[in-house]
């Protein structure tokens, strides 16, 4: 059974239009749960600039970084996803994607990392080590879990940490609850800054949309904004 966030959503509300950067990585999943959202309208996989200007608000999957970086920048789509976040359109990066969307990487490959940038932290990249050391932590997130006893089922897949937040517009979502090697319980693994959202491990792999649909919540939050702001300066 899929567990689903409890906020209100306003009845009288346009469909929103999600694109998911389908250049590598487990892009797929988060379609077929967005696809499943009463609010989305369409849900598409992101390959080409082009595309960018047909959707409202943008997922960014895990993956491989430095190969998702590679394709983005051989495809001519890595300015425009940067011109996408400098816009302040809704931008979710999970895993990789919070990568991605990172203003500054640790433990990169030799060459660097390429970024999008727009969140205000540092991540470290593989802060759990290889596949094999992938796991799976409870976490209470805020604006999604609703009580000590509510937890959302995080998946850790050769994930990324925040190891440091740079800007005072950073809003801590979870932190790890209990330590995973080296890496101590307090670690920081989901993030808001205004529209832009990050996640350390990968909710599109688990049975709860939770996340998905508080990420639909804000899209809708931004553009109903946006539109009483052009209202009032008509």
């Amino acid at each position: 059974m899929i567990r689903t966030y409890n906020g209100d959503f306003q009845q009288s509300q346009a469909q929103l239009k999600f694109g998911v950067l389908a250049l590598q990585g487990a892009f797929q999943e988060h379609i077929h749960m967005l696809q499943n959202i009463p609010q989305v309208s369409s849900a598409i996989p992101i390959r080409k600039a082009e595309q960018l200007k047909t959707i409202d608000a943008l997922i960014i999957p895990g993956g491989e970084s430095t190969t998702m970086a590679l394709v983005a920048e051989r495809s001519g789509l890595m300015e425009p996803l940067r011109e996408f976040v400098r816009s302040r359109r809704p931008t979710w990066g999970t895993c990789a994607g919070m990568i991605m969307l990172a203003n500054e990487a640790n433990k990169t490959k030799k060459g660097g990392q390429g970024l999008i940038g727009g969140l205000d932290i540092t991540v470290n990249r593989n802060q759990f080590g290889s596949q094999i050391d992938s796991f799976e932590s409870l976490l209470h997130i805020n604006h999604i879990t609703t009580s000590s006893d509510d937890l959302f089922p995080a998946i850790f897949i050769r994930a990324p940490i925040i190891s440091s937040i740079n800007s005072s517009n950073i809003e801590v979502l979870a932190r790890l609850e209990h330590d995973v090697g080296e890496t101590d319980a307090s670690a920081i693994v989901a993030v808001k800054q205004g529209n832009l959202l990050g996640t350390a491990f990968h909710p599109e792999l688990t049975n709860d949309d939770r996340i998905h649909r508080y990420f639909v919540q804000l899209t809708q939050d931004y553009y109903n904004t946006e539109n009483e702001r052009k209202i009032n300066n008509l």
